[in-house]
């Protein structure tokens, strides 16, 4: 199960066949373009969309009411970055692209607090490399995302510890539901 924060307008059109999720594509999204998911996690899905109404975390078009749906999703031809072989495909996308920058004599993109610049560079040349080679495109990414504090010292573990799927082929998105309790993960559903 994976949810996805929004707006209360656009999550009830998407529930209802009345729209489509639309990919992210800002520069700072860490796993490159693509629609974002919390894996098994509606409770972050909500606070992140209570942050964004807030202005605490940052989207082109803030969120207005907070609002979470469910999303069943079939992974297809994952990156799944709690797996060795996959860190080392993006291991060399990486290493490829410092090579390019280096050739054009240009710093690479940079990686600072919430800006995942670098790590957006690296996704969207790891993708177009493999369109250029005829590789089997990835539908979906998977990876753990350590962010917030240590939930006690020196631990490895920290308050907003989640795993985040980002959905690059749309297709592989079964179906959408509210999930529940309702009350619980879409508290401003009738406001």
């Amino acid at each position: 199960m994976c949810f996805h924060s929004c707006d209360k307008e656009v999550g009830l059109k998407v529930l209802n066949g009345k729209a489509e999720l639309k990919p992210s594509t800002n520069p700072w999204d860490w796993l490159g373009d693509g629609i974002y998911f919390w894996e098994q996690n509606p409770e972050r899905a909500l606070q992140y969309a209570m942050e964004s109404s807030q202005n605490v975390q940052f989207n082109k078009k803030p969120i207005k009411t907070p609002f979470v749906i469910g999303a069943i999703i079939e992974l297809g031809n994952c990156l799944n970055l709690v797996e060795p072989e996959s860190l080392l495909i993006l291991k060399k996308a990486y290493e490829d692209i410092a090579e390019i920058y280096a050739q054009a004599g240009k710093p690479l993109p940079v990686n600072k607090d919430n800006n995942r610049k670098l790590d957006a560079a690296v996704f969207k040349h790891l993708h177009k490399s493999r369109e250029n080679n005829t590789n089997l495109k990835y539908d979906t990414i998977r990876c753990a995302f350590v962010e917030g504090e240590p939930i006690y010292p020196t631990a490895n573990f920290s308050s907003r510890l989640h795993i985040q799927i980002c959905v690059l082929n749309r297709e592989l998105i079964r179906g959408f539901y509210l999930p529940r309790p309702i009350e619980q993960f879409n508290p401003f559903i009738n406001s």
